[in-house]
């Protein structure tokens, strides 16, 4: 566990998706389905006594279409609609998270990952913006690789295990060893092989192994283009990987590269006012998440709460 003040970033949707397709259908006593609202309560208690983070937030997708609608029609037109039996379970995790006294955030026309990208490069650039000790760690908790491009010394990303796989928490040197890139080529990859969950198109018939091997050369989206681009004038001739069937591939698929990488981008810049006290860990009602938690039949989960302030004060008192 990391020696500095940790700032757990909860990446909601992404977390409340996974879980729902993890676990079985599980149902409370009134015959409500609450498998997502379980398994979101498990992975967030998980991470609390994992970390114990000095600083706590949870961020939602909104409901309305983002920018990247604006940019592309299609961008996530293929996915199908929520669940039935999710779509009552987004207020109910919502409701846990406030019982928690933890805060949450959703802003129109972002999705969470562009709230949780901001607030990371707030810490690392502007961190006198957030009245932020400069020191922190952020660890973002999700189902989703997309957000590894963040990863760098200052912040992690951790995802919640699954089946068999573990819990893993991914530093730089990590995404590298399972992507086989940098975090800071991620948005890179995407935009070459496309990513079919979002309906990112990239160019067809690139995969990630292409993908990997182009960047390994060439470094950035940019550079590769500029020598494909120096190939099309007739400057150079075609070389290594650039030749043949790739050649041509990449020579039409310029725009729709450039178009796959705005999309796969997360926004750094959302118009995201707070300092991180608001987001300080503090104390909550713990008779009151006891006692949701016993109506919704999360009992294996209670002796997961964190203390609440009365406890700390005795275990201090004590010890």
């Amino acid at each position: 566990m990391s020696k500095r003040p940790i700032f757990l970033l909860f990446d909601g949707h992404a977390v409340i998706y996974r879980a729902f397709y993890a676990l079985p259908k599980l149902t409370d006593p009134q015959g409500r389905v609450v498998n997502a609202a379980y398994g979101f309560s498990r992975i967030l208690l998980a991470a609390i006594n994992e970390f114990k983070p000095k600083y706590l937030a949870v961020t939602f997708d909104h409901h309305k279409p983002t920018f990247r609608h604006k940019e592309f029609e299609d961008y996530k037109a293929q996915r199908p609609e929520m669940p039935d039996e999710l779509q009552p379970q987004i207020p109910l995790v919502k409701e846990i998270v406030k019982v928690l006294n933890i805060p949450q955030f959703e802003i129109e026309g972002y999705e969470a990952d562009d709230l949780i990208g901001t607030l990371s490069y707030k810490l690392d650039h502007n961190p006198q913006e957030l009245k932020a000790d400069k020191k922190l760690l952020s660890i973002v908790v999700t189902g989703d690789k997309d957000l590894f491009q963040l990863v760098d010394d200052n912040t992690h990303v951790w995802l919640p295990g699954r089946g068999r796989k573990k819990d893993t928490e991914y530093d730089r040197e990590k995404v590298i060893q399972d992507l086989g890139v940098k975090p800071e080529q991620v948005v890179d990859m995407k935009a070459l092989m496309g990513d079919p969950s979002d309906n990112i198109p990239g160019i067809k018939g690139i995969g990630q192994k292409t993908a990997v091997k182009l960047l390994n050369e060439y470094f950035t989206l940019e550079n590769l283009f500029k020598a494909v681009d120096k190939i099309n004038s007739g400057s150079v001739e075609p070389s290594g990987l650039l030749r043949g069937a790739l050649l041509t591939k990449l020579q039409g698929g310029k725009e729709v590269a450039l178009l796959s990488k705005k999309l796969a981008k997360i926004d750094q810049d959302v118009p995201l006012n707070i300092d991180l006290s608001q987001c300080r860990v503090e104390s909550y009602d713990k008779a009151k998440v006891v006692d949701l938690f016993k109506e919704l039949d999360f009992n294996s989960l209670v002796t997961q709460l964190p203390g609440d302030q009365f406890e700390v004060d005795v275990q201090q008192a004590l010890f």
